[in-house]
């Protein structure tokens, strides 16, 4: 392991079922087990889980909190109840992302959770602490106090409910949660996922964590690691932080806008926002189905029948679930209609394929 690689919770069983490990995001992250396609098709078709507990946890509480929280937060929280969670973003003034993340309104007033990505835990509490001044809020980054499962597939629900015990996790729709403990510890259960099925997110103390992921094991959940977690979002048209969306890729660029309310009074970075849907933006993201078996990794470019570049590849594979070579491409706007041709450049080879919708897989979430 290179030197200093963070661990999460569950690293000594990653380590002891002999998982492919590798750095992703400062941490010392299994990639694979028994392999992509593997893993891939068990959450595809039954169930697998995956250890995020590398994610970041911060806790906004306060007077202010919900005042703060819808100034930050691109989603409106507004009217919505405890027990649900929104998927936004965190924009600079001029429209590039921060982070995307999910937040979570607790059922204490005045108190939200903020899940974030890994690779950027501390620029995000930086991030908000610098928005915070003039508002009566706490922020408190507990992300080295919780570790979290991902339960994903068509049998997560029966899996947990045999697990666990928590019935009440059956009545949940999709992006909602629930409050419960375990090892008389307090627990989240959401339903929530990155992979385009049916399936739960658990947070709770490290040693919960542990306890849970060694029950799933014993209940047959197969282990799943970071590369088929890949995998399954990129085709259930679900974007990276760093490659679909970043500090240059605004929400709009992304095709993400219905997570921005520009009818809200104010949040941070809608006035580019506004701007850049009124007078349109030079580049937009979307998805692309080669016409050959040639896998478009990100970075590739993207050209013109008539070979003239006009984007770059940020995510493509050969699909597991859907057998095509597939991918999304940051592109010129003119060239981002469906049914565009567009080619892209493997090498030395141009390989032709056509503008698709960025959702490539049905998804499957319980509604």
């Amino acid at each position: 392991m290179e030197e200093n690689l963070k661990i999460t919770c569950l690293h000594d069983s990653h380590v002891a079922l002999g998982a492919k490990m590798s750095p992703f995001a400062g941490y010392d992250m299994p990639i694979q087990y028994s392999g992509i396609a593997d893993e891939h098709i068990a959450v595809r078709t039954k169930v697998g889980m995956f250890d995020v507990s590398h994610m970041g946890e911060i806790f906004i509480s306060g007077p202010d909190a919900e005042r703060f929280v819808n100034h930050i937060f691109t989603n409106e929280i507004r009217g919505f109840r405890p027990g649900k969670v929104l998927y936004g973003m965190m924009l600079y003034p001029d429209g590039g992302v921060v982070d995307d993340l999910l937040v979570y309104r607790e059922f204490e007033p005045d108190h939200f959770l903020l899940v974030v990505n890994a690779a950027n835990i501390d620029k995000d509490r930086q991030w908000i602490l610098d928005c915070a001044a003039g508002y009566e809020v706490d922020v408190d980054d507990m992300s080295e106090a919780w570790g979290q499962i991902a339960l994903q597939g068509p049998e997560a629900e029966k899996v947990l409910l045999e697990v666990t015990g928590l019935d009440k996790a059956a009545e949940l729709g999709f992006y909602e949660y629930m409050e419960s403990e375990w090892g008389g510890l307090r627990m989240i259960v959401s339903r929530t996922g990155y992979t385009g099925e049916d399936g739960f997110e658990l947070y709770a103390s490290p040693d919960a964590i542990r306890d849970l992921w060694e029950r799933f094991l014993k209940a047959g959940v197969k282990p799943c690691g970071l590369g088929c977690r890949d995998t399954l979002r990129f085709e259930a048209g679900l974007p990276l932080y760093g490659d679909e969306l970043s500090a240059d890729i605004s929400p709009v660029m992304a095709g993400l806008s219905m997570f921005c309310k520009l009818d809200k009074e104010e949040f941070i970075g809608k006035e580019a926002l506004v701007k850049q849907k009124a007078e349109g933006v030079e580049r937009k993201l979307v998805g692309i189905e080669l016409q050959d078996n040639a896998i478009p990794r990100a970075g590739y470019p993207v050209e013109t029948e008539g070979g003239t570049e006009v984007g770059v590849v940020t995510t493509g594979y050969h699909s597991i679930s859907l057998d095509k070579s597939i991918c999304f491409a940051l592109v010129d706007s003119r060239y981002s209609a469906l049914g565009t041709p567009l080619c892209i450049r493997i090498r030395k080879k141009v390989f032709p394929g056509i503008t698709v919708k960025k959702r490539f897989y049905q998804t499957n979430y319980k509604k």
